[in-house]
């Protein structure tokens, strides 16, 4: 499931908002996403509601997720990724599980293992975080291998998944991320 037959890498992207119109932030980063250089949007979640990890003085979050067929590099995706994040008014001030604008992850890569510093795919909290595996749930099969650390199916029923619950469906929780990758595009180029 790593490299399709067109050349480019699937890579599934966490999206987590908690601050200035949450709901609102998910589905402008779906746009975004849908719309960023050398990727096509080749599914989306619905959206759901998680409580915050980690300090509890902050809102609830909006989570979902997203595959992409994507030409980039893991660290051409991850700078795209933040420039999305800055865009959306994204403040890194160090804080570990603050509250925030928009959070973008990149949580699988194809099939790859890379740790560096300011990239770990597979995201490191991926089998500890229900809402990321929930949401991936909605577009991934339930076989997909995660690199070290086993299938999809297998990392959900080791993980508790209360507190997830789905928000409803306005039209479509994606319908404009989706309706912008079917669109028919222009191939894009590869980069030099």
């Amino acid at each position: 499931m790593g490299t399709d037959p067109y050349g480019g890498v699937l890579a599934y992207v966490g999206i987590g908002s908690n601050l200035a119109d949450p709901e609102g932030q998910v589905r402008r980063a779906l746009v975004e996403l849908a719309a960023l250089p050398q990727s096509a949007l080749v599914a989306g979640s619905r959206l759901y509601r998680t409580a915050p990890v980690g300090p509890q003085d902050q809102p609830d979050y909006v989570n979902a997720a997203v595959c992409l067929r994507t030409r980039l590099t893991a660290e051409g995706l991850l700078a795209a990724l933040q420039r999305v994040e800055r865009a959306h008014g994204r403040v890194r001030d160090g804080r570990r599980w603050g509250p925030r604008t928009l959070d973008l992850d990149i949580l699988l890569y194809g099939e790859a293992l890379i740790d560096r510093p300011g990239l770990r795919v597979p995201h490191p909290e991926l089998a500890n975080r229900a809402f990321v595996l929930v949401p991936l749930a909605d577009i991934a099969p339930p076989r997909l291998a995660i690199p070290g650390g086993g299938s999809l199916a297998e990392l959900i029923a080791r993980c508790p998944c209360g507190g997830v619950a789905a928000l409803p469906d306005r039209q479509s929780d994606c319908g404009a991320a989706r309706a912008l990758a079917e669109s028919p595009q222009p191939a894009a180029e590869p980069a030099d």
